[in-house]
């Protein structure tokens, strides 16, 4: 009884630990020159209830045209996905980046998702006011925190009207069990589950949130592409069936490596050509004037009465 006792109580702790490491996951940074930057970018300002003021790019394309929102991933920062903003301003889409809680600049901890979609919301309601943008149409892009971000948000939001998904998630809670299991103790009896356990107490307020996977019908005509990355066998799993319960139009494409912000520049090209195509295809950048001109009004003939 006192070894079970020892052990119960040794497996809490580790995990208490190691939930506290992986929703406070070390910072980089987001800084660059806005005055020497290519793509004319302003910083934008939004803040997010209950968390904070939030400082994103906003990189301008085509006046009028949709915006495109990228989500970065766990560990990862705004300033790691330039070279995508540039191959999608390049084809005049408006774009909008920015760091997530405990990410870049952002103090905080990480929720996997649960109140990144809520930073998502605030971004786009923001970018949303400009009046160089269609207010009515956005595109999203992320990466597995960012995808699921992306995803809550997009399942309740109808200005979201394309979707890309890379190695997205169904739970919060399966990114922990990755995380637990990257650090080697994941084969330890309860390890997994006593880290899955602290993550939900963390985030008790969402303990009756159903996985996203069973409100995927709501995007019933929004076309969504997920990526599956080879490389990363249980979130493409994970992915793989999600596409399978998604409604037309899905599309899904299998790629050797994840995390786009670690490829290859060769790798790079191939996947921001792929992201690129989708949104031409799927989003096009077709202008909308924000103050339409008036009608004219043709004049009436002297003496003649008005039909």
């Amino acid at each position: 009884m006192a070894l079970v006792f020892f052990t119960l109580v040794a497996t809490a702790v580790i995990s208490s630990v190691l939930v506290y490491w992986i929703v406070k996951p070390q910072r980089t940074s987001s800084e660059i020159s806005m005055a020497s930057f290519p793509g004319r970018p302003d910083e934008v300002d939004f803040t997010v209830a209950g968390l904070g003021s939030r400082r994103g790019w906003f990189f301008p394309g085509l006046r009028g045209a949709p915006t495109i929102l990228l989500c970065h991933g766990y560990q990862s920062s705004r300033g790691e996905l330039l070279t995508l903003v540039s191959a999608l301003q390049d084809h005049q889409y408006n774009v909008f980046v920015f760091d997530f809680a405990a990410h870049g600049a952002n103090a905080g901890i990480t929720t996997f998702g649960y109140r990144e979609a809520d930073e998502v919301r605030s971004a786009i309601d923001t970018i949303a006011q400009r009046s160089d943008v269609d207010p009515t149409r956005f595109g999203l892009w992320g990466y597995n925190l960012g995808a699921y971000a992306a995803l809550r948000e997009a399942e309740k939001d109808p200005r979201v009207r394309a979707i890309v998904l890379d190695s997205v998630y169904d739970y919060p809670k399966q990114m922990v069990k990755i995380g637990v299991e990257k650090t080697g103790v994941g084969g330890f009896p309860l390890m997994v589950r006593s880290a899955e356990t602290g993550f939900e107490w963390l985030n008790y307020g969402y303990k009756n949130d159903p996985p996203l996977s069973s409100k995927l019908k709501t995007l019933n005509g929004v076309p969504v592409l997920f990526l599956e990355a080879a490389d990363d066998p249980e979130l493409s799993s994970i992915s793989r069936d999600m596409f399978l319960k998604a409604s037309e139009p899905r599309e899904q494409q299998i790629i050797a490596h994840g995390n786009f912000v670690n490829l290859p520049d060769d790798e790079k090209r191939t996947y921001e050509n792929r992201v690129v195509t989708f949104f031409l295809t799927r989003l096009p950048v077709t202008a909308v004037p924000a103050n339409p001109a008036p009608v004219p009004v043709k004049p009436m003939k002297s003496g003649k009465p008005a039909n």
